[in-house]
């Protein structure tokens, strides 16, 4: 592709992907015009950055299994998590980095967490490359949550969980977002949980979806009371 199909092919994301799926937040669009998808994604599959599909991390020709959500996820969640200056937050699952650099833009600080080693140091290169310094990635397994430096305005789980585990909802500070895909496979649903109170959360179903399951999540059978 040259500049210049890169720049109609964005274009076209936005407004035939992206918009469509209720996106109607200018700052989120005007985000997405501006980081550059293209170069968060594995190199053999950059003339596909603005597909609607998602697009497989494979790192120097080693599949992780893991993939990129579509664009209209990425916008949808962006905006619906709401996250302003001052906050910060985390992400569990970096993959390719992009996502936490959308978050960037809008946050103080994000707070990224990759199991996969090479997608550490995929997502970590994709962000120097890109200018984003604001991005704390860090390697470990976040599938209980991350409370070295909680607690957080925002949480974002990138892989899809059965439940939302207590020890990840309990990592928000008081009027705090978290963003997850709940359910299991075939029937799952973004959702967005907001902490009211010291005991309470809210929920809000905003549509059915499926992505990969995040790794090690918590089973229901695993649950203690």
């Amino acid at each position: 592709m040259q500049t210049l199909d890169l720049e109609k092919a964005r274009f076209n994301m936005v407004e035939q992907q992206v918009r469509p799926w209720d996106v109607l937040d200018q700052t989120v669009l005007d985000l997405l015009m501006v980081v550059k998808r293209e170069d968060f994604v594995p190199p053999q599959y950059r003339d596909l950055a603005f597909s609607d599909l998602e697009i497989p991390l494979r790192v120097d020709g080693a599949d992780t299994g893991e993939a990129m959500w579509t664009p209209k996820m990425e916008g949808r969640i962006l905006q619906e998590v709401a996250i302003r200056r001052h906050e910060t937050a985390l992400e569990i699952g970096s993959g390719s980095g992009y996502f936490a650099a959308l978050l960037a833009h809008k946050a103080q600080q994000v707070i990224s967490v990759e199991i996969d080693p090479r997608l550490t140091a995929f997502a970590s290169a994709n962000l120097e490359r890109a200018g984003v310094h604001n991005v704390r990635l860090e390697g470990g397994d976040a599938s209980r949550g991350w409370p070295a430096h909680g607690p957080y305005d925002v949480i974002a789980v990138t892989g899809s969980l059965p439940f939302v585990p207590k020890s990840i909802r309990q990592q928000l500070k008081i009027g705090g977002r978290l963003a997850a895909i709940v359910g299991s496979d075939p029937v799952m649903s973004a959702e967005i949980i907001t902490r009211v109170s010291e005991a309470s959360f809210d929920t809000t179903k905003l549509f059915e979806t499926r992505v990969k399951p995040l790794r090690n999540a918590e089973r229901p059978s695993d649950f203690r009371f």
